[in-house]
């Protein structure tokens, strides 16, 4: 038979008998389609071992702690279980560690964080159920196995924010506010029990010390509050004062009862939190003042170089000036750098000492217009670009042990995938770390402090992420995570694959897309689309990597819906020229691209351009609901998510970055009036679902209470989806579930023709 006659009758059969259709239960059920991916995946500071944590064989929303040593036999082992701990009790967050797991968004109970204490690879921290836990692992080539010793028993006034100092003789952590340090001492000593010590007694109600003030862990990705110096004898300590802060009473409300919470949540142009750095003497307590800039800013780094001299980051309040500061033992600060941007700085963690001393440092500058790694001189200031591609980097991972190689990942195919390099620090050809035969679509590294070994974690479209430890020096994989068995979810998948798509902006910007037609649709059929957007600053969703949301994408194209998504200027992983963009510009550049993606969708000969529906999360939700509520929108209906509907309720470092600082009085600034969705009320001319959790304490409810409001007070009919209790991630099976439920009924009822 021809090979033309062979496809065509392999296509009547396809559509004869197409893929089952993904039950959405099942994709909400155990065992995971994905199987139970590791997170946060840490490798000891000896590269002995790797440890991570996974989600529990009886319930998916409880995390274990497993490890393996390397290079060992390659395979992984439980060492602490929640359960264990627990011993058949309940485990017990209060609202402060709640709020501090969203803030990371991390959805799951049990053990949450973890962290290697010591320069060895033989003891580990961690935080439960209010308390603090000491494992000791057995050495590496023995029978795995961990000792662990409860080191606190203080459930109802939790140990926040828990780190050891480099050697592991002494553990630092707050409880109710204050700075506490717990010494294990030394050799015999070292058997003894630990000995407590308070280094505050000043916290209140709005002050507290060593913890991240609520902008720094949501919107600067800090979510320390303190470091040790690498002699443990001082630490760097931010105190933080809030009481500057305005309260907006925040009602959880659940289905039996409503909970009043005060939050201290800085709306966009009102003040900060004032941040005071302080250092400590560990032995004394004495405390030294450190001279920060007098001026309206941020504090959104700190830490130590090589050589024991402590430093902080400042950012000035309009976010065009970043300067690092060195700090002396006076507590006066000295210049190393500074960053300057007409419109904005953006924050990164690219600070790498570079040899034993750190004389010299790895940093990562926008400068050139891509993010590219430098070398800084750190007594004069002098910078040198390291050359490595025409592409910007993503991120830098760290710093071989010899000092001679720097690890990083790099965006490839304009944004669309990433690969880990190796970048020579004196000059020579950058290494592309991909194994021999692979094909990555986009792929993430963390180093060890030894540079012997990274973790790297990679994926293509459809693909889950896969874990695997290397050798650095070859990019060899010696151990692979918890591979996921897909053997399932092919049988699903059918064969759904992205067909890639360049959209061209209004200014020729070429935007990066796809689409997933609908899977057996007939030729000459027409057929609805679902549009899923975020759109938000670094964010991107048209990226050759597996997203959470695939399963329900898979699911919508075998019930007969296309899916399209785009990522429109301003969005990640194209340089600095595309991502300003957005100054000044929510709702405005974003709704443009986006609008110029579906006049491109409704150009595909199967598409039913009065059909297309759109839904989005967060940023998402808040460009779903403006693009729907502007008279010219091509969505026949849309659903918005947790959105911001007005932005200055909406928090100071993100909001102000893009917007600037709101205008005084009842008349806002122009660009927070173009991005405002409850001025726009009056405009809802097709069906709008409104999904919102009511704890939710980063897009706070008011936001929907707003548009709730006005859309009533214009008349205007839509649909309203309330999760009590739950907060911006609205987590949970069940919760999930039903949300997910009322998208897929809310667009059949208003996209399909006939519903089946």
């Amino acid at each position: 038979m021809p090979a033309s006659a062979a496809s065509a009758l392999l296509a009547v059969l396809y559509l004869a008998s197409p893929p089952p259709e993904l039950p959405l239960e099942r994709i909400f059920d155990d065992p995971p389609l994905t199987g139970r991916p590791p997170q946060q995946v840490t490798l000891a500071p000896d590269g002995s071992r790797v440890l991570y944590l996974r989600p529990s064989d009886a319930d998916l929303e409880v995390l274990d702690l497993w490890g393996a040593a390397l290079p060992g036999d390659g395979r992984a082992t439980k060492l602490v279980s929640a359960a264990d701990l627990l011993g058949g009790g309940t485990q017990k967050l209060s609202e402060a560690e709640r709020m501090a797991l969203e803030r990371r968004r991390i959805a799951e109970r049990g053990i949450t964080e973890f962290a290697f204490c010591g320069k060895g690879g033989d003891t580990l921290l961690f935080p439960f159920s209010g308390d603090l836990y000491l494992g000791r692992l057995t050495p590496p080539g023995s029978p795995p196995g961990v000792t662990v010793t409860r080191l606190t028993r203080s459930e109802d006034a939790p140990e926040m924010a828990p780190r050891c100092n480099a050697d592991g003789t002494a553990v630092a952590f707050v409880r109710d506010g204050d700075l506490y340090l717990l010494e294990f001492g030394t050799g015999d000593a070292k058997r003894q029990p630990p000995r407590e010590r308070r280094l505050t007694r000043d916290a209140s109600e709005t002050r507290t010390f060593g913890l991240a003030e609520f902008i720094a862990e949501e919107e600067m990705d800090r979510h320390e509050g303190f470091w040790f110096s690498p002699d443990g004898r001082q630490m760097l300590v931010f105190e933080v004062d809030e009481s500057p802060v305005g309260v907006k009473t925040r009602p959880q409300i659940y289905a039996d009862h409503t909970e009043m919470y005060a939050q201290r949540y800085p709306a966009a142009g009102e003040a900060n939190a004032r941040v005071t750095p302080w250092l400590f003497d560990t032995r004394s307590g004495r405390r030294t003042p450190v001279r920060a800039p007098a001026a309206d800013g941020y504090l959104p780094r700190g830490g130590y170089f090589a050589d024991g001299t402590p430093w902080i980051q400042w950012q000035s309040r309009d976010q065009r000036r970043l300067e690092l500061l060195a700090i002396g033992r006076d507590g006066q600060t000295r210049r190393v750098l500074d960053e300057t941007d007409e419109r904005w700085i953006e924050l990164h963690s690219d600070l790498f000492d570079l040899g034993p001393k750190g004389e010299r440092l790895v940093w990562t500058s926008e400068r050139s217009g891509r993010r590219q790694i430098e070398i800084v001189e750190r007594a004069t200031g002098a910078r040198r670009v390291l050359e490595h591609g025409p592409e910007p980097i993503v991120a830098v991972a760290g710093v071989s042990e010899d000092a001679r190689t720097i690890f990083a990942t790099t965006w490839r195919d304009r944004g669309r995938k990433s690969a880990v390099i190796a970048v020579p620090v004196d000059g020579g050809p950058v290494r592309d770390l991909t194994p021999p035969g692979e094909t990555v679509g986009v792929a993430e590294v963390s180093l060890d402090r030894t540079g012997r070994h990274f973790v790297r974690r990679a994926s293509r479209f459809g693909q889950p992420w896969v874990t695997s430890v290397h050798d650095a020096a070859t990019g060899r994989a010696v151990l692979t995570l918890e591979p996921p068995d897909t053997t399932e979810l092919a049988r699903y998948r059918g064969d759904a694959a992205p067909q890639w798509l360049d959209v061209r902006a209004d200014d020729g910007t070429v935007l990066n897309a796809f689409v997933l037609p609908p899977q057996g649709l007939a030729p000459g059929m027409k057929a609805p689309v679902i549009v899923h957007i975020y759109g938000g600053p670094g964010g991107q969703n048209a990226i050759d990597a597996w997203s959470r949301e695939f399963l329900h994408f898979l699911r919508y194209t075998r019930r007969g819906y296309g899916v399209f998504v785009v990522d429109n200027r301003g969005t990640a992983g194209r340089g600095r020229t595309f991502s300003r963009a957005f100054h000044h510009a929510f709702g405005d550049v974003d709704v443009r691209d986006l609008f110029a993606g579906v006049a491109h969708l409704k150009t595909l000969p199967w598409v039913d351009p009065k059909a297309i529906g759109i839904y989005g999360w967060s940023y998402g939700g808040t460009l779903a609901g403006r693009a729907l509520l502007d008279p010219a929108t091509p969505f026949a209906c849309g659903i918005a998510i947790a959105p911001v509907t007005d932005w200055r309720l909406y928090d100071t470092h993100y909001t102000e970055r893009f917007l600037g600082v709101p205008g005084s009085g009842q008349t806002p600034a122009a660009p927070y009036v173009q991005a405002d969705l409850v001025r726009r009320a009056d405009a809802l001319a097709r069906p709008f679902l409104l999904m919102h959790g009511t704890a939710d304490d980063n897009v706070l409810f008011e936001n929907s209470l707003r548009l709730i409001d006005a859309l009533q007070g214009k008349g205007k009919l839509f649909d309203l989806q309330v999760y009590p209790g739950k907060a911006h991630g609205i987590s949970g099976r069940v919760a999930r579930l039903h949300l997910y439920r009322s998208i897929e009924a809310f667009f059949d009822r208003h996209l399909r023709r006939s519903a089946p």
